[in-house]
C-alpha cells in the first residue's frame, strides 16, 4: 500500500471515529439506534454461539474421508475446515447484522442520517428510503454477504496459511460490503445512480475500505456492534459527503 492509499485508508477509519464523536453532539438521536442493533445483535449472537458449540461435530460430519488418514493430517484438515466455516459465518453474521439492523431500525437510522447531514451543513436531501426499500437493500446485502462468506471459507481451506488468508479475505470483503451499504443512503438521496455510486467508491477504494474494515473490527468487540452501528451511520454520512466534495 503506497503512502497516498495508506493516508486515504486512515481517513476512512477516521470517518468512523468522527461518527463516534457524534454521540457527544446528539446523544438522544444516536441512542435510538441502539434499540434495533441490540435486538438483531442478540439473535445473531445466539446463532453464532450455537455454531461454535456444534462446530466440532459439524466439521467431523463434513470430513469423514479424513478418518482413516494419519492423525496429524486429520487434525490439519479439520482445523482448516473449522476455521473456514467460522470465518465464513463471521462474514455472514456481520453483513446480516448490518442489513437486518438497517431494515428493522429504518426510522431511527433515517433520523441519525438527517442529523449528521444537518451537522455537516447545507440542505438535507430528501431520502427515497422507506421500509420496503430497506427490505430490498437487506436482501441484496445478505446475498452478496453469502457469496463473500463462501469465498472466505474456500480461502480458509488452504492448509497452514488458510486461517490467516481467510481472515484477511473475510475482513476485507466484509468491510467493502459494509462501506458500500452504509454510504448508499447519503449517495442515493442525492440522485446518484447505482453505477455512478460504484464508480465513486472505486475511485476512493482505500478510504471506503478503511471505513468498512474499521467498522467490521469494531463489530468483533463484545457489544461493539450495538454501539458502533449508530456511529457507522453518522460516519458513513461524513464519508459520503467527503468523497462528493472531492469530486466537485
Amino acid at each position: 500500500m503506497s503512502d497516498a492509499p495508506a493516508r486515504s485508508f486512515l481517513r476512512g477509519a477516521a470517518d468512523l471515529a468522527r461518527g463516534f464523536g457524534f454521540w457527544s453532539r446528539r446523544p438522544g438521536v444516536m441512542a435510538l439506534g441502539l434499540i434495533p442493533a441490540a435486538i438483531v445483535g442478540l439473535v445473531l449472537l445466539g446463532g453464532l454461539i450455537a455454531l461454535g458449540a456444534f462446530l466440532p461435530q459439524i466439521v467431523d460430519a463434513l470430513t469423514p474421508f479424513a478418518d482413516a488418514w494419519p492423525e496429524v493430517w486429520t487434525t490439519i484438515v479439520r482445523i482448516a475446515a473449522g476455521t473456514a466455516l467460522l470465518g465464513g459465518a463471521i462474514v455472514l453474521v456481520a453483513v446480516s447484522f448490518t442489513a437486518l439492523t438497517l431494515m428493522v431500525g429504518e426510522p431511527f437510522y433515517d433520523r441519525i442520517w438527517r442529523a449528521a447531514e444537518a451537522d455537516l451543513g447545507g440542505a438535507v436531501p430528501d431520502s427515497e428510503g422507506g421500509f420496503w426499500r430497506s427490505v430490498g437493500d437487506a436482501i441484496g446485502l445478505i446475498a452478496r454477504g453469502l457469496l463473500a462468506a463462501v469465498l472466505a471459507a474456500l480461502v480458509g481451506l488452504i492448509p497452514v496459511v488458510g486461517g490467516v488468508l481467510g481472515s484477511v479475505t473475510a475482513v476485507s470483503l466484509t468491510g467493502w460490503l459494509l462501506a458500500d451499504e452504509l454510504t448508499s443512503r447519503a449517495l442515493s438521496a442525492r440522485g446518484i445512480l447505482a453505477a455512478d455510486r460504484r464508480r465513486l467508491r472505486r475511485s476512493h477504494r482505500a478510504r471506503f475500505l478503511g471505513f468498512g474494515i474499521a467498522t467490521q473490527l469494531c463489530f468483533l468487540i463484545p457489544l461493539g456492534a450495538v454501539v458502533t452501528m449508530p456511529a457507522a451511520v453518522a460516519g458513513s454520512t461524513r464519508l459520503a459527503r467527503a468523497v462528493l466534495d472531492a469530486r466537485d
